[in-house]
């Protein structure tokens, strides 16, 4: 049995970790300008989404997205709520009820069931909008808390303003190119991993790209305390080597957290997180469902996901697909 502890813990107590104190961090500024809200996304262009879509097969299409359902695996170490789902009408509590005065003959006639749900925005496959970390009391491009963020939520950057992304998607199998079903528990993904899996996969990124990297966290899914239980995930190295180096737009993963723990950095608990988010303006899709992907060793195809639009959000569901490319 694997040992459960809360990996927010981890991340605080730093147990085992090499961490090393860095620098004073401060939030990016966009290059797009002072309005930016959307980061990286800004390198979607009409040219960009042509030239995806045009090497389309439509042989096959692959759902990236998870179940949501009541004891599905969910961030709770903060105190943040599990998905919940309640009928709130059921045909024969509607002949009871008669909650619309419509009379017992219409209500056996007419059956009807409605439901409704409450979650987390971070349940389920879900994408962060660039506020859901900042540094300093800042988020990307230097919009302050202070200014920006109310009590409806944040008046810029909010998952509102995520486009739907169509671009070219990467699948990064880790586990795979190491021979393994599934990375280690805590495993750190470094810089080498990534370029060994690339080399293997006879990939190549290129700018605009949604990364997707594949730990094999997935086969758990069903095992809420497994899939929780210190996951692997990405190291601050690989998260620079994808943007920096390899020009990535978005950066996903298999698991909840995208990055591994306990933290590398000493002064921060989540240095991937705010490197992405805060620092590069880089959207972070987590709980991506890699499984069928790897199984048919699609490593590159057309990324198309638009999520739901939670006004001043720092958060949202996303459904997105693969479709293979010529």
């Amino acid at each position: 049995m694997r040992y459960t502890t809360p990996f927010l813990l981890l991340a605080l107590l730093n147990t085992g970790a090499a961490t090393v104190a860095t620098a004073p961090q401060q939030v990016g500024i966009s290059p797009w300008g002072p309005k930016d809200e959307i980061g990286r996304l800004n390198l979607i262009t009409p040219a960009s989404r042509s030239a995806i879509l045009s090497r389309v097969s439509g042989q096959k299409s692959y759902d990236l997205a998870v179940d949501l359902y009541v004891g599905m695996p969910s961030w709770e170490a903060a105190g943040d709520p599990q998905y919940q789902m309640w009928l709130t009408h059921t045909p024969h509590g509607n002949v009871v009820a008669d909650s619309m005065k419509l009379g017992e003959k219409m209500n056996r006639h007419v059956s009807y069931t409605g439901t409704a749900v409450s979650m987390y925005a971070h349940t389920g496959t879900h994408i962060d909008a660039l506020n859901h970390f900042g540094l300093n009391g800042k988020i990307w491009n230097g919009f302050s808390e202070a200014e920006y963020l109310g009590d409806r939520g944040w008046t810029v950057t909010g998952a509102e303003q995520l486009p739907p992304i169509v671009a070219r998607g990467v699948l990064i199998d880790v586990a795979a190119a190491k021979g393994l079903p599934q990375l280690p528990d805590n495993y750190r993904v470094s810089r080498k991993d990534l370029r060994d899996a690339l080399e293997l996969q006879g990939v190549k990124l290129e700018q605009g790209d949604v990364v997707l990297i594949r730990t094999g966290r997935m086969r758990d899914y069903d095992n809420a305390q497994v899939y929780m239980a210190n996951p692997p995930g990405l190291g601050i190295d690989g998260a620079k080597f994808l943007v920096e180096d390899g020009g990535a737009m978005v950066v996903g993963a298999d698991n909840l957290s995208l990055e591994a723990f306990p933290s590398e950095v000493s002064d921060n608990y989540l240095p991937v997180h705010t490197y992405l988010l805060a620092q590069q303006g880089v959207p972070i899709i987590e709980l991506v469902n890699l499984e069928a992907l790897a199984r048919d060793r699609v490593y590159q195809f057309a990324f198309i996901g638009a999520s739901l639009k939670f006004r001043g959000g720092d958060a949202a569901p996303i459904r997105p697909i693969a479709l293979p490319i010529k």
